[in-house]
């Protein structure tokens, strides 16, 4: 069994990136893996004929598609990593900027059952520290993905339900200046030639980088969950990507 580990692991890891890519409606290509994966191009070549042997990826135009059972394998791999970073932070009390490299390890070595027990340890958590959907073990899965802040118009109110785990210096950057899921910023101008985003936060001033304001996702905040401000801006309408796990491909 543990011979077989870094094979597995490494499938693993190119299936919930390209699941990722996906979700952001990124194109997946051999060149976007590679530079995503921080591998040659030679070798996602070389894992993605692996990949289609096993039936778990295929090319039916220019980009790699999860087929159904790809799907779900990523989705296995992705519910283990949430609930690995959600009993980190929770039961063991890890910053949110700790918990991504340690889940990266124990996603690939976690049972069923261990996994199982942690879910129900935790009631069944639907987020993890970063604010990702964790996806359930049976049934319908739909990843919001939601909008960048640096797309947000200025002079609207944005609500940040997710932020990117993988870079743990800006989240522990964003933990100072109290920015987490659920906490809602106040959306200003943007200094031009690609210069910061100004945001209030509890009506204190701040510039934010487009590295910040790019992992940063969200919407508008609406009429129906407050009033919005005074000559007020339309949301953008969220992407989502749904993944029902029971569902036949069309």
């Amino acid at each position: 069994m543990f011979c077989c580990m870094p094979v597995m692991s490494r499938s693993e890891d190119y299936l919930k990136t390209i699941y990722a890519l996906v979700s952001r409606d990124e194109p997946v290509t051999t060149s976007g893996l590679a530079l995503e994966l921080g591998v040659s191009s030679p070798s996602v070549s070389a894992m993605a004929k692996r990949l289609q042997t096993e039936q778990l990826l295929q090319r039916p135009g220019g980009g790699w598609v999860l087929t159904q059972q790809g799907e779900r394998a990523a989705l296995r791999v992705i519910r283990r990593h949430r609930l690995v970073e959600t009993f980190l932070a929770r039961a063991l009390g890890m910053g949110w900027d700790e918990v991504h490299a340690e889940a990266e390890v124990l996603e690939h070595v976690l049972s069923e059952r261990l996994e199982e027990r942690i879910d129900t340890a935790l009631g069944h958590p639907t987020h993890d520290p970063h604010g990702d959907p964790i996806p359930p073990r049976h049934g319908h899965h739909t990843e919001a993905v939601g909008q960048p802040l640096d797309t947000a118009p200025p002079g609207c109110r944005f609500r940040v339900e997710r932020v990117s785990d993988r870079d743990s210096a800006a989240l522990r950057y964003l933990t100072t200046l109290g920015i987490a899921p659920g906490v809602i910023v106040d959306v200003e101008e943007s200094t031009p030639f690609e210069g910061p985003r100004w945001v209030r936060i509890d009506g204190v001033r701040h510039a934010l980088g487009a590295p910040l304001t790019r992992i940063l996702r969200g919407h508008v905040v609406t009429s129906a969950e407050e009033e919005p401000p005074e000559g007020g801006c339309q949301p953008a309408k969220a992407r989502t990507a749904p993944t029902d796990l029971t569902r036949r491909r069309r």
